[in-house]
């Protein structure tokens, strides 16, 4: 779905997003709530500049608009693979961008994320993944590693990895593996703007992942092993 579109479904009530290049940012309307939107579009790598302009543009509700939500619509191959920003530190930024967001929601901020349409590796982890609930379109695509390379990283056989994820959603990309995982909070279809408003007035006390990823199938042992971390810790 592209970006005009969305925010059409999403803020029935208008809206006065701007688009820049592969970056946008605004307001939106729904239901007479007024929504920050900040976010990306196609498939844009996120390097240093873009990730410190969209730190930059958390940190702005922050200042001016306290407590307002804030939507991060996600549509990124993830981190931007070239020299030039792993020299001038795109890890560095990408931790920046994590902690606004962060900022944001310890300031009162409601922060939701919604998957509309590629979410991969660092584009992925240091902003809608880190929202209070993220949410996703059914055709969206998510993942974090490809099987080849995590091959690499984890020194299993791809032939292994390739079997395990036909049985295990931890080994397989999509955006239903995500679901099931509890990554995903639910899938958005139809009335877009009815599921923002749902979202919005939902509690979000605590974090429910590891709970959903129980209940789904996805995470059998995350959530035993959290709770016996805290209850020996304790």
């Amino acid at each position: 779905m592209d970006v005009t579109t969305l925010l059409d479904r999403l803020f029935p009530d208008g809206h006065d997003v701007a688009v820049d290049g592969v970056y946008f940012d605004g307001t939106g309307r729904v239901f007479g709530t007024n929504v920050s939107v900040i976010g990306t579009l196609d498939n844009a790598p996120i390097g240093i500049e873009l990730a410190f302009r969209m730190a930059g543009a958390v940190l702005e509700v922050v200042r001016s608009h306290p407590g307002r939500p804030i939507l991060l619509l996600v549509d990124t191959q993830g981190q931007r693979l070239s020299h030039r920003d792993e020299l001038l530190g795109i890890n560095g930024y990408m931790a920046h961008l994590a902690k606004c967001i962060d900022l944001a929601r310890r300031s009162g901020h409601r922060i939701l994320g919604l998957v509309y349409g590629q979410a991969v590796s660092g584009g992925f982890l240091a902003t809608s993944l880190l929202a209070d609930r993220c949410y996703a379109l059914p055709d969206a695509e998510i993942r974090v590693m490809n099987l080849p390379a995590m091959a690499r990283v984890t020194k299993i056989p791809l032939d292994r990895l390739t079997e395990l994820s036909a049985v295990s959603p931890v080994f397989a990309p999509g955006v239903e593996n995500y679901r099931r995982m509890g990554a995903i909070a639910a899938l958005w279809d139809g009335d877009l703007a009815a599921c923002l408003a749902e979202a919005l007035a939902a509690p979000t006390d605590g974090d429910p992942r590891r709970a959903l990823g129980e209940e789904r199938g996805g995470r059998l042992m995350a959530r035993m092993v959290a709770d016996r971390v805290r209850r020996d810790a304790a």
